[in-house]
């Protein structure tokens, strides 16, 4: 049966983050999203991929990486060790207590967001299947990227050339199996019309192949 579960998940010190847990009949695996500094699991761009997803056999948890107190401050957006750490404990508690219990897991990343995926999929015994990172900033934990073990797509807008610049040099330093597409004629956010079509379709084949 569908599962469609609004969830508090506790994240240490009694933080409890929110999350929408989705999963279609006969879902190949769950997709866990990590939004970008100052957005939240109402992303709409994430929100429009995790839809596409679902349709694709893949169930996804999107989940707010700070407290609505916490992302007040605004480092904290930025603090790549919290928000991975966050990632991480989302993704042990989900494995073990929700209706997720037991599926393949795999890692949706957006700009900040796919730094942290990187980071907690490294940091916990869970085998991450795959993640995919959207117009991601990977170099932000260019320290670890050597240490990641799961297959790895970039996905990043041919008019965002800073970041393709930054993700071809986070590339360069993955060893685990990997790929990096580029969307012609898309900004950082993805917003111009049928491109975060693309970017579901990249990244449900990506997941469809390591998941399945």
């Amino acid at each position: 049966m569908p599962v469609q579960e609004f969830l508090r998940i506790p994240a240490g010190g009694g933080v409890l983050l929110g999350g929408q847990l989705s999963i279609p009949e006969g879902a190949l695996g769950l997709v866990i999203f990590a939004h970008g500094a100052g957005s939240s699991r109402l992303s709409p761009r994430n929100t429009y991929v995790a839809k596409l997803l679902q349709h694709n056999r893949l169930g996804t948890l999107l989940f707010d990486l700070l407290t609505e107190e916490e992302d007040m401050i605004y480092s904290n957006r930025f603090d790549i060790d919290l928000i991975s750490a966050r990632m991480a404990e989302a993704t042990v508690w989900v494995s073990g207590n929700t209706a997720a219990q037991g599926m393949p897991i795999g890692f949706f990343g957006a700009s900040t967001g796919s730094a942290a995926a990187l980071k907690a999929g490294v940091s916990i015994d869970e085998d991450v299947r795959a993640v995919v990172s959207r117009g991601g900033r990977p170099d932000m934990v260019m320290d670890i990227l050597p240490e990641v073990r799961s297959p790895t797509l970039f996905i990043v807008g041919g008019n965002d050339t800073v970041v393709i610049d930054l993700n071809r040099q986070a590339f360069s330093a993955l060893t685990a199996e990997k790929d990096l597409q580029i969307v012609p004629g898309a900004g950082h956010l993805f917003e111009e019309p049928g491109k975060l079509d693309i970017v579901a379709d990249l990244a449900g084949r990506w997941f469809a192949r390591h998941m399945a």
